[in-house]
């Protein structure tokens, strides 16, 4: 399988194979698997306090007082929160001990990766997961844009290869959260656009983190999440002939 390298003006500068890892069998199910593995790990434990029903400061009355026989406070009457009154805590409630991490063989994610890989590069499944680029898949460009340090550089060669309406698309759909999110830190929420791969820890990462929903990773650090994320394979992934090189041994 062929697929044109870009130079940093959109120009295509020659035409190489592309590893074999992105011929493998599209596999969503196991990318999916993989995925909530990754985003188990991820998951804080949560509970009750050690303490409650051990530190308390209340007690029933007992009989013959004409009143139910549940823990009142000392010092008033007013029943306390327990699991047999209407409206009380719950009786077996979350345990901070529940192991919440999920399992995949290494094989298994091995796989899923490969399926991830091999999704980005079929233009049916990216437009499906609705992004937005020009021409043909994979966008793989020369080993100069690793040296990139201002954010307007990067811009630039995105829009000669295509993909800066892709970026566009994720900034204008920013919106507020509904829910009681927006008071816990996790106020707006934005799509993913695209995402970047080098061969190593270059400038570009920096200069590109600011984009909205851009994410740039390096080869050596990509997973199943990065390129399919939520669980939905087919990112627009730009990748620079280094990276794809690295995958290629590595996979």
């Amino acid at each position: 399988m062929k697929a044109e390298v870009y130079g940093l003006n959109g120009e295509v500068v020659e035409e190489i194979g592309l590893p074999h890892a992105f011929s493998e069998e599209f596999r969503p199910d196991i990318i999916r698997k993989a995925v909530h593995a990754i985003q188990s790990h991820r998951r804080q434990p949560y509970g009750p306090n050690p303490l409650s029903g051990i530190n308390y400061a209340a007690e029933n009355w007992g009989p013959g007082q004409g009143y139910a026989r549940v823990p009142r406070l000392k010092g008033g009457r007013r029943a306390v929160i327990v699991p047999q009154a209407v409206g009380g805590r719950r009786a077996h409630p979350p345990k901070p001990q529940k192991n919440w991490n999920e399992k995949v063989n290494r094989k298994e994610m091995r796989k899923a990766l490969r399926s991830a890989l091999s999704a980005t590069v079929i233009p049916e499944i990216v437009r499906e997961r609705g992004h937005v680029f020009e021409g043909d898949l994979p966008k793989i460009v020369v080993d100069d844009f690793e040296g990139l340090k201002k954010t307007k550089d990067v811009i630039e060669v995105l829009k000669a290869i295509g993909v800066y309406d892709d970026v566009l698309r994720a900034a204008e759909r920013k919106r507020i959260r509904a829910g009681k999110g927006k008071m816990r830190g996790r106020r707006y929420k934005k799509k993913k656009s695209l995402l970047i791969v080098t061969s190593k820890n270059s400038d570009v990462l920096k200069a590109s983190r600011n984009l909205p929903g851009v994410d740039a990773v390096e080869a050596r650090n990509l997973n199943v999440e990065l390129l399919a994320p939520g669980g939905h394979a087919g990112r627009l992934v730009v990748y620079t002939k280094s990276a794809l090189s690295y995958l290629g041994e590595w996979l």
